[in-house]
């Protein structure tokens, strides 16, 4: 795995303020870096499980509650297919114009940075300075930090420490969309097969029971892929299914064919 430019710059720096020869300190820039972070991942993991719990979630519960009202195995399968096209793109459509929302501020951010370290640069370097005191460096080591970043990158070290503002995190609406897009028609596409597999009278129930263990495996995907607890992701998912899926049953269930 390559290093960036950033952590062999920050490897090296290490090497020369303890004392390591230029040799030793071209031997530790080599070494590679261990530790695995998932951060880059939060944009499209995001809005991937955001659609793919909604996609099982909302086809399974609309599937439950229109068998549930007695209707024909044709009548469920409609119903699921206009679900899946109507959400899918309800959900691309959706994240591309929150998340462009995002994008706009953040660029309207940065044009006032802009505007601001043209007209007062004095001003804004004290302002990262004291943001690096805060966090723990002593004055003059954050003033000298502070002229060194904004030497090379003014903007980019105001977006990054004031604004909150990285290529990392930053908003990206077209990936967003797709990802919301095209993991809701998966996981819609899953309690659909079982209409056309399951018998009529065991739908409610195969359909129910599939789509929870569906819940469950897009949970532990979701955990393992970020990092977190697998446990707490499984529950979460769980339950908030199982509930739209009675609930969904219920009103089915009450209704019956005038639903």
């Amino acid at each position: 795995m390559a290093l960036s430019p950033r952590r062999v710059r920050l490897r090296y720096f290490v090497a020369a303020r303890s004392g390591v020869s230029r040799r030793a300190g071209a031997r530790i820039r080599l070494m590679r870096h261990p530790e695995q972070h998932r951060t880059h991942r939060i944009g499209w993991l995001r809005a991937a499980v955001l659609g793919a719990n909604d996609g099982i979630v909302s086809t399974a519960s609309l599937i439950v509650g229109v068998a549930a009202a007695d209707s024909s195995r044709s009548g469920v399968l409609v119903a699921g297919v206009a679900g899946l096209v109507a959400g899918a793109m309800s959900m691309a459509a959706g994240e591309y114009v929150s998340v462009s929302s995002q994008s706009d501020t953040e660029r309207a951010d940065l044009d006032r940075e802009r505007r601001e370290l043209a007209m007062d640069g004095k001003h804004e370097h004290a302002e990262l300075a004291a943001i690096y005191v805060s966090r723990g460096l002593d004055v003059k080591l954050a003033g000298e930090v502070a002229t060194q970043l904004m030497a090379k990158d003014a903007l980019g070290a105001h977006a990054r420490d004031e604004l909150g503002i990285s290529d990392t995190l930053s908003a990206r609406p077209v990936q967003a969309a797709l990802a919301s897009a095209g993991s809701f028609a998966v996981g819609a596409a899953m309690p659909l097969l079982l209409v056309i597999m399951v018998p009529a009278s065991a739908l409610v129930w195969a359909v129910s029971g599939s789509s929870l263990l569906f819940l469950a495996l897009l949970g532990s995907l979701a955990a393992r892929a970020g990092g977190s607890p697998v446990w707490k992701s499984l529950v979460r998912v769980t339950f908030w299914g199982a509930l739209a899926m009675a609930l969904t049953a219920g009103v089915g269930a009450l209704f019956g064919a005038t639903l």
